[in-house]
């Protein structure tokens, strides 16, 4: 239910709507919550946690940074320097600036494991299956992981 406190002009939205506005789940905005990124106030009629305008923007905002790879504990120090009224700017960069490195080494590790597996299973298709035998677990393996084998 979105309500408008008449005293306050206010926007008042339960989870549900808020939810709706933002176009995620009621389990996202709650957990959220949980997390300490939305700040709802408690309705003391029927305990609803009601939530504002500022949390809207939040919500979108979270969603927004998630987008680029923010963490959470990230978007947590954007919001804090914003609130101190300190500009974020060179925060986000920075951050966005470290998680391309590591990005791009995450990449060329995950392009050599690509490439190793390739080899391997190339290899795989013309050796037969075996039983093992003495210390052998699996030869496949075992024969991959050879110095010789990636030749």
């Amino acid at each position: 239910m979105i309500t408008k406190k008449k005293s306050e002009n206010i926007l008042e939205l339960q989870v549900k709507d808020l939810a709706k506005a933002a176009d995620v789940s009621t389990d996202a905005v709650r957990f959220y919550t949980k997390k300490e990124l939305l700040k709802p106030r408690r309705n003391k009629q029927n305990n609803y946690q009601l939530y504002n305008r500022t949390d809207l923007i939040r919500l979108r905002f979270i969603i927004r940074a998630k987008i680029l790879g923010y963490t959470l504990n990230e978007i947590k120090q954007i919001f804090r320097a914003s609130e101190n009224k300190k500009t974020p700017c060179p925060l986000a960069r920075n951050i966005i600036k470290n998680r391309i490195d590591s990005n791009k080494k995450h990449l060329r590790e995950a392009l050599a494991l690509q490439k190793r597996m390739e080899v391997a299973i190339q290899k795989w298709e013309h050796m037969p299956d075996a039983i093992p035998v003495g210390d052998s677990i699996c030869y496949l393996i075992e024969q991959a992981t050879t110095p010789n084998f990636n030749h």
